[in-house]
């Protein structure tokens, strides 16, 4: 039952709910979840942790950065059918149009560059 909860608690925050489509379109690190999003790093790592918690997606080491991606295998049997029905909702939202859009744009960056 806490799992369950844990699940739509991490689903009840709108920028969870953004990085979650953007993570959808690609794997990111956080400096690209920050440029796609329009948010602090701050704010990028503490959603992104409430989400790998939740069992939505993953971490991996890539050299200095930490790539998040979606938990295809997700620990949570509940996690598999709420990414499906994120993956076909929200088509026609603006903010998730925008998001997309600077995610195109996103790049990776060093760790002494997201201090700047």
């Amino acid at each position: 039952m806490r799992d369950f909860a844990k699940l739509f608690k991490a689903l009840s925050d709108e920028t969870r709910i953004r990085i979650l489509k953007v993570l959808l379109e690609r794997e990111c690190c956080v400096c690209e979840v920050m440029q796609a999003l329009d948010i602090s790093q701050s704010r990028a790592s503490r959603n992104l942790r409430v989400l790998e918690d939740a069992g939505f997606i993953k971490s991996r080491r890539d050299g200095p950065w930490v790539v998040y991606s979606i938990a295809e295998q997700a620990t949570s049997s509940y996690a598999a059918p709420l990414i499906e029905l994120l993956r076909d909702s929200l088509f026609n939202e603006e903010i998730i149009s925008q998001d997309r859009e600077r995610l195109s744009h996103a790049v990776r960056v060093g760790p002494r560059a997201m201090h700047r």
